[in-house]
């Protein structure tokens, strides 16, 4: 999970320059600044559209994503008030929190 300052086309090939390694695939929901990343090829995008109702697509979904947002959202509730200069130290600290509860023993 990544903080970025706006949601728009530029803001997410940024975020996805960093993680070009071979071709991988893009799982998206119907958001427009999504839509010219399909022109690229470094990757594949697939998505889902729920403003059509469609949630799930065969294998093709966005609820691990939707729900990891979830779960940080009301891990954060509590730490009213937190600045965006600290946002990226709450953010890791609450997935350094959700590897070590997920590792086995």
């Amino acid at each position: 999970m990544i903080p970025a300052k706006a949601a728009d086309e530029s803001t997410i090939r940024l975020l996805l320059v960093d993680r070009q390694q071979e071709s991988f695939t893009v799982y998206t929901d119907g958001f427009r600044a999504y839509e010219p990343l399909e022109e690229d090829d470094a990757f594949t995008r697939e998505y889902v559209v729920h403003g059509d109702g469609e949630y799930a697509d065969a294998e093709m979904h966005v609820n691990s994503c939707e729900s990891h947002v979830s779960l940080t959202r009301r891990w954060l509730s509590p730490h009213q008030g937190i600045s965006k200069d600290k946002l990226t130290q709450y953010l890791r600290a609450f997935q350094l929190r959700r590897k070590l509860y997920r590792k086995p023993g």
